[in-house]
């Protein structure tokens, strides 16, 4: 079968999916990023290879997320892109007049207004983590809940308690204030879902012109209190699609899929990379008064590129270079 593949790695989690030509998922798969960003993708690699026993031939492959570029250059991406676009494209595959986009990761949250299918504006959170995975897998671990029932739970809340949801140090002490003084956790776990997505739409979402149809995704769609808290502040209906956590995945993997059409062959270095040993490490160049901050990137002892240098002495003595290519 043929197949494009997908590859999105962020900080917390790793992302790869395969898709047939009709956008149609055929397998993915999902992990920790564990801050080892070519570790996790040979993981998930070789959970792939092994699931599949070499019964569909990858035709491309797209990279996207926090880690696009170093990912791209170790698979041989046909394609590199930012999350906005592979989230706007997954989305507009399966809801073709889809207006708004909330996006909420392990450590980041986003939101994208389209228009006729087109990006017209964005927006990221920027210092604060509050709402975010990581944030509500602190929280479950405090109360000894397991995360996969932290939605269920606020959803059996009948009287939510408010919670101060601005910042995440001011939520959790003002959570623990709402235990000591003896209120239910289901009715403290449906007021911390509820001061998270006021939190989100005042910050992430200010000023946004917030339309329906809108879908959720990322891994914090899972929570049917986040998304019941969401429907509830704007008085309109929240979408969760069935692949809600590998969604900029799928993005990359159609957008690789469209980019191998117009040029005709894959660049995709095979399943044999999760066998290879890969290493990135760094330098300071003192040629010059710019000390610029060289990064190696090392396939089993071989430099195979190099970045970060202004004058083009170190990226330029490979015959790969991971921004040769226009990437956005």
């Amino acid at each position: 079968m043929d197949a494009y593949m997908g590859i999105d790695v962020g900080s917390v989690s790793t992302d790869v999916a395969l898709i047939d030509a009709n956008n149609e998922v055929i397998d993915y798969v999902y992990i920790r990023t564990q801050g080892q960003p070519i570790k996790a993708v040979q993981k998930a690699l070789m959970e792939l290879r092994d699931r599949l026993n070499g019964d569909v031939n990858v035709k491309g492959v797209g990279t996207t997320g926090s880690g696009r570029q170093l990912t791209g250059l170790m698979v041989g991406a046909d394609i590199i892109k930012n999350e906005i676009t592979a989230h706007a494209i997954a989305s507009s595959s399966l809801i073709p007049d889809v207006h708004t986009i909330f996006e909420i990761g392990g450590q980041d949250s986003k939101i994208i207004i389209l228009r006729d299918g087109i990006v017209v504006d964005f927006a990221m959170n920027t210092v604060c983590a509050a709402g975010t995975g990581s944030f509500l897998d602190q929280q479950a671990y405090r109360l000894n809940i397991p995360i996969e029932k932290f939605g269920d739970l606020a959803l059996e809340s009948k009287n939510p308690v408010r919670i101060a949801g601005r910042c995440g140090v001011f939520a959790e002490s003002d959570m623990i204030h709402k235990q000591q003084m003896g209120y239910p956790l289901n009715d403290i776990i449906n007021g911390l879902c509820e001061a998270l997505v006021r939190n989100y739409l005042n910050n992430v979402g200010k000023g946004k012109d917030i339309r329906e149809p809108i879908v959720f995704q990322g891994g914090v769609a899972a929570n049917k209190g986040i998304k019941a808290a969401f429907e509830k502040a704007l008085g309109m209906r929240v979408y969760v699609p069935k692949y809600y956590g590998v969604m900029g995945a799928i993005g990359a993997a159609i957008l690789a899929k469209e980019a191998v059409k117009k040029k005709g062959y894959t660049q995709f270095n095979g399943f044999e990379i999760a066998d290879f040993e890969y290493k990135a490490q760094g330098f300071i160049c003192s040629g010059c008064s710019n000390n610029c901050e060289v990064v190696e990137f090392i396939k089993d002892e071989e430099v195979v590129s190099r970045w970060g240098d202004r004058c083009g002495k170190w990226s330029n003595s490979t015959n790969k270079n991971i921004f040769s290519q226009s990437v956005s």
